[in-house]
């Protein structure tokens, strides 16, 4: 722990349960952002006519924006600090939110996809700074707990979210469809799917207005600055003879499990509604879907908390987890209907512990490198980007579908399984 966080009060004092209280409001920031996009992919593939290919560029376009910047949001904060970066990292996330307008106004997609690159861009800063931050708060042994409790924000906003959006943008959905596949006269059918495209457009205002208000608060919260960059000898003799982040191949293959993590852990939140659909549920019983995988996620943050490090320790939790995950995939892939579609919401509690279980593995012992390594795992968030645009790019071909083509979680969940088990042990390059 560093003497910075050490001389603010220890992880007892009221500097430290300030500073976790306001990384938990920036965690609950996170997740309420983050998890819109399950909403966003049913009400643009209506609104702005899309295949469900395009439809997920929703969490290519937002997940993807973490690999592009997250080097140079390392570099951000090596300027600026953790504490600025966070604030910088909210205005962003607000211009982004400002692009909603005349997006929804033209009922132009590609000004939503950029919207949603910049709002990923300011949360790519935010997750660069907080992450690690929340790591070195404490104890390493139980940083999974520390980063646990933040879930727990996180996916109570995650859960709010979509309900608050799905009832806004996706009310009486399913008559608009019917009647928009009957409609022949090409201005009456405009007119509707601009109505419908101009939901947004109140619900963005308030959060940008918000985001822009956190910012400022932010800037002006007593959080402790904690200078990582002279914590190399504090750390771990071993790190005097390192001169690049990439000679810890277990951040390396950190990167690739978060990889994993995100990409599991957004097509079983950002999949369900769609899936829903498929098996029969009628769309004003599933817009509600993605709230009931973030509840399931909950959970298993509450669970992680209580459990680790006193009863399991963080490799552990992970490695069942990762087993979890295995068996609910292939219940969902050979089962049908509501029960099929339960199994994908309960992978959030296989992914739950997933997060705050390999941050910690992946830090560990990176001393001055821990910026720059937190860069590479942020990077890693581009799993969110790709896979579920693979899921879609499956359900697109007929013969696959949007059951079978959850098979793209196994070889994710077994990857997790061997960082659990061998990878994130392997400190040095043989």
């Amino acid at each position: 722990m560093s003497e910075q966080i050490k001389n603010y009060g220890g992880d007892h004092g009221k500097g430290y349960i300030m500073s976790i209280t306001i990384i938990g409001i920036l965690f609950f920031i996170f997740g309420f952002v983050t998890w819109l996009n399950g909403t966003l992919i049913p009400f643009l593939k209506i609104s702005c006519e899309l295949n469900n290919t395009q439809a997920y560029l929703v969490t290519f376009a937002f997940y993807i924006s973490y690999f592009v910047m997250a080097l140079p949001s390392s570099y951000v904060l090596h300027k600026t600090g953790f504490k600025n970066g966070m604030a910088l990292g909210l205005f962003v996330m607000a211009i982004g939110t400002l692009m909603f307008l005349p997006a929804a106004w033209t009922r132009t997609y590609g000004l939503f996809l950029t919207g949603l690159f910049i709002q990923g861009t300011g949360l790519a800063i935010l997750q660069t700074a907080s992450n690690p931050y929340i790591t070195i708060l404490g104890p390493l042994e139980s940083a999974a707990k520390r980063i646990s409790i933040m879930g727990i924000c996180n996916k109570v906003a995650g859960v709010i979210s979509p309900l608050i959006l799905g009832a806004i943008v996706l009310k009486n959905v399913d008559p608009l469809k019917a009647k928009l596949a009957t409609i022949t006269d090409m201005v009456e059918k405009t007119n509707l799917l601009n109505e419908m495209a101009s939901r947004v457009v109140a619900p963005y205002i308030v959060m940008a207005i918000t985001l822009f208000i956190l910012a400022i608060l932010i800037r002006l919260s007593p959080l402790p600055e904690v200078d990582t960059d002279k914590e190399d000898n504090q750390t771990s003799k071993a790190i005097e003879t390192k001169t690049s982040v990439f000679q810890f191949p277990h951040l390396l293959l950190g990167f690739i499990a978060i990889f994993c993590c995100v990409g599991a852990e957004v097509i079983a939140g950002d999949t369900i509604i769609l899936y829903g659909v498929s098996q029969k549920i009628p769309m004003d019983e599933a817009r509600t879907f993605t709230s009931y995988t973030l509840i399931s996620m909950l959970i298993g943050y509450i669970v992680c908390m209580l459990t680790i490090p006193k009863i399991i320790k963080q490799d552990k939790a992970l490695a069942i987890s990762a087993l979890l995950g295995v068996i609910f995939s292939i219940t969902a892939i050979f089962t049908s209907g509501f029960t099929s579609v339960l199994f994908i919401a309960i992978l959030g509690l296989a992914n739950a512990v997933m997060w705050p279980a390999i941050w910690p593995l992946a830090l560990k012992g990176l001393g001055k490198f821990t910026k720059s390594g937190s860069a590479i795992l942020i990077m890693g968030i581009a799993g969110g980007a790709t896979l579920p645009l693979l899921y879609g790019r499956l359900v697109d071909i007929s013969f696959i579908g949007t059951q079978q083509a959850y098979w793209i979680l196994i070889p994710c969940y077994l990857f997790l399984y061997y960082y659990a088990f061998k990878g994130h042990k392997i400190m040095k390059i043989t």
